[in-house]
């Protein structure tokens, strides 16, 4: 359990495997970030296929983590693991193809957002709990997804998207049964890999460099009001009323 990856004909395979909800800690968001750089330099990898076991893709950072932080190392520590992790999708030499099933929450949107290609199972749904959370991030992501006053009204409301509306944005390949969601990432990652590697990668690299947004400054730019939230008193009661499964009260 943890992060696992394989290598089958030319495909590489990153596993997510962290019960109960695959919510990683700092070193795992880094262990992810070092596997899909070591396997995307491996010039016998044509393709890189990113999917999880469980009920869920991802519930993003462990927020049990958190407590008891007083230097707000640990928070710092977290901020940079998911940096690392999201950047390290987008920067990935071969296209990604992200398998999501069940919920795609907080840093699985970062994960998923910064993908080539998504294959969704038909019980997927995608969204930012952080507002609940006390936290801010990937919203970068998220509006490579959807449109931008949906995005607006998801990360407002905390509310969820499904695999199916997204598939209607264009922003989902396919929607698949959940049986069947292993085998439709790898078919569309084989197709990948099946054409020139070294035009396929010229082709992620080109796509990256017409990106109209700089995916990495502003996904940096929405963990600094993270940590002012922190630093403010406000974060630490919506992640202990989390934890402890309560309503927070805030006072600000």
């Amino acid at each position: 359990m943890g992060i696992e990856h394989a290598t089958v004909d030319g495909i590489g395979e990153i596993l997510i495997d962290v019960p109960p909800v695959n919510a990683l800690a700092s070193g795992l968001w880094f262990e992810l970030g070092s596997t899909l750089r070591t396997l995307g330099d491996d010039e016998s990898v044509r393709a890189v296929v990113l999917r999880a076991e469980g009920k869920g893709f991802c519930a993003g950072v462990d927020i049990r983590e958190l407590a008891d932080d007083p230097d707000r190392s640990k928070l710092i520590a977290v901020n940079r693991g998911c940096y690392e992790a999201f950047a390290a999708v987008y920067e990935c030499a071969v296209p990604v193809v992200c398998a999501v099933q069940g919920y795609c929450l907080g840093g699985g949107v970062g994960l998923a957002g910064n993908a080539d290609i998504i294959v969704a199972a038909d019980d997927a749904t995608f969204g930012l709990p952080e507002v609940d959370r006390g936290a801010l991030g990937a919203a970068t992501h998220l509006a490579r997804l959807v449109p931008q006053h949906r995005m607006r009204a998801m990360v407002y409301l905390a509310e969820t998207v499904t695999a199916h509306e997204l598939h209607a944005y264009g922003s989902v390949y396919r929607v698949v049964p959940r049986d069947s969601l292993r085998e439709a990432a790898f078919e569309v990652a084989s197709r990948v890999a099946a054409k020139s590697p070294t035009i396929i990668r010229r082709a992620k690299e080109s796509l990256n460099g017409i990106d109209p947004v700089d995916v990495r400054r502003s996904y940096r730019f929405e963990q600094g009001f993270t940590y002012e939230l922190t630093l403010s008193g406000v974060a630490d009661e919506a992640r202990e009323a989390f934890v402890q499964k309560r309503d927070a009260s805030f006072e600000q």
